[in-house]
């Protein structure tokens, strides 16, 4: 979802760099830095954007915990689709194809988010409840699929990172990446 359907980029580093002001550690990041941050979920962001110096398991909890309570409060503020986005879904769904999101952002996050920006265009909306199960895991991707009546070899898994290329590819889907979004400054 981040960054294939939407920028999200800009809510996530202003809450991440709220928790990092709030304990006064430096330092804060641009949103081009934030780029190189995401993708592995929250918990791996706050551990690399904080100073290694503040990285013991009692630091990244807590930044952890504080930065859940913030991006929940304002992970909609800034987050907007990426251009032709609604376009190309009400395409899809004019063609009655079944929709799904999987997501390594929490799932009620995920939820919050396609609830906001996208009403009525996804039939499965998952994120990450489970640490074990995030991508590229492909358990929850198949249980999409079984959820939606799909067979993995006929479904389309589309993405922005390589760790999407890979959840596709250990699902035994059509990996599709889009040129937007965080894999073009990704090296991963």
């Amino acid at each position: 979802m981040d960054g294939t359907l939407v920028n999200s980029i800009e809510d996530i580093a202003d809450a991440m760099n709220t928790v990092l002001k709030s304990y006064n550690y430096p330092p804060t990041h641009s949103y081009e830095n934030y780029k190189n941050l995401v993708g592995s979920g929250i918990k791996n962001l706050v551990v690399n954007a904080l100073p290694e110096y503040h990285r013991s398991e009692l630091e990244i909890n807590t930044c952890f915990e504080a930065m859940m309570k913030v991006y929940s409060l304002h992970c909609t503020n800034k987050t907007k689709p990426y251009k032709n986005i609604i376009e190309l879904l009400n395409r899809l769904k004019s063609k009655q194809l079944k929709l799904g999101i999987l997501s390594n952002k929490a799932d009620a996050l995920t939820k919050k988010v396609v609830s906001t920006l996208f009403i009525d265009y996804f039939e499965i909306v998952l994120g990450l409840k489970i640490e074990a199960d995030k991508k590229p895991n492909p358990n929850v991707a198949l249980e999409i699929c079984m959820l939606l009546d799909a067979l993995p070899k006929e479904t389309i898994f589309v993405g922005d990172t390589n760790i999407d290329m890979q959840t596709a590819n250990n699902a035994n889907m059509l990996a599709v990446g889009v040129a937007w979004g965080d894999l073009e400054t990704k090296k991963n």
